[in-house]
């Protein structure tokens, strides 16, 4: 077998998903003519056919079928890792873009900036927070900070941390001293903030059977958190993003009881597989994981 010429497998792809020739040549500004010139070029150095012509159409058969699996997500793996390499080609390593969702950033990450540029003062964070699931590739991003498992195809995630996820109970001051003495039954006659399902199992893990209402619920729990600094009631709550306010003694941690949830995820830092050796990278891992082992010593002095 001759070997396959390279240039025609965007078109091949573009066919075999399309199913038409007509429409693979507009989606990749080619003609009719063009794309079915490169099919049968394709073919004739496989030596074999990948469409069976039926009528005037076409229709991908076994052959194409096991070359389409083959090679359409290698050729997008090729796409991303160009695309990858020109991100940190044009900032020259000397700027990195990050991403993660607004509660992490004002509650945990802001704070620890000055930090970051202390020991780093060479290499520049461009910051943008979402509530949702950012692309990388597609947005431009070197990195993200994420919560959970994924999967999230196409990345590396590495933890940031290996101490268990878990939700603690918080109030203000005042609420901390209201409940002093008192069992964690008691908090079910307070205001609660946030999903009544999370505080549900909070009152499971302390052995406390009660129907739970809660007075208002939040989008952003960095708002969360800043109700119930305010007094307006108790919040649910993972510890680290609690854990300056904790230590400032803006909040108060409430019982011992400590909930493991889905919402309260280890944190890891994701980034596209062909910058793993970037030294930006390097030293955004180093110095997270750094200040996340900070915040966890810090957190047992203040609870």
């Amino acid at each position: 077998m001759s070997r396959i010429p390279l240039g025609y497998l965007p078109t091949f792809i573009a066919a075999a998903r399309l199913q038409n020739f007509r429409l693979a040549g507009e989606s990749l500004g080619l003609t009719h003519s063009a794309v079915s010139q490169q099919i049968a070029a394709l073919e004739a150095r496989l030596g074999f056919q990948v469409f069976d012509r039926v009528g005037r159409g076409i229709l991908l058969n076994a052959a194409g079928k096991a070359l389409l699996h083959g090679v359409a997500p290698a050729l997008d793996a090729i796409r991303e890792s160009v695309h990858a390499a020109g991100i940190a080609a044009r900032t020259e390593g000397r700027t990195l873009r990050i991403t993660m969702i607004p509660s992490f950033a004002q509650r945990w990450f802001m704070p620890r900036l000055g930090n970051w540029y202390a020991r780093h003062p060479d290499i520049r964070l461009d910051i943008e927070t979402s509530n949702g699931i950012v692309d990388l590739l597609r947005e431009g991003f070197h990195a993200g900070i994420r919560t959970g498992n994924g999967p999230w195809p196409g990345l590396v995630a590495e933890p940031l941390h290996d101490r268990p996820a878990r939700l603690i109970a918080t109030g203000a001051p005042a609420a901390a001293r209201r409940l002093d003495g008192q069992p964690p039954a008691a908090v079910a006659a307070e205001a609660l903030l946030g999903d009544p399902d999370l505080w549900a199992g909070w009152f499971g893990a302390a052995g406390v059977d009660t129907r739970v209402t809660t007075v208002a619920q939040f989008n952003d729990l960095s708002l969360m958190l800043q109700a119930a600094e305010q007094g307006l009631g108790l919040a649910l709550t993972d510890d680290v993003l609690a854990a300056d306010a904790l230590r400032a003694g803006r909040l108060m941690r409430l019982f011992d009881v400590a909930f493991e949830s889905a919402a309260a995820s280890s944190h890891r830092l994701v980034y596209p597989a062909v910058l793993q050796d970037w030294p930006a990278i390097h030293a955004l891992r180093a110095w997270l994981r750094a200040e996340f082992e900070a915040s966890f010593l810090a957190l047992q002095d203040a609870c």
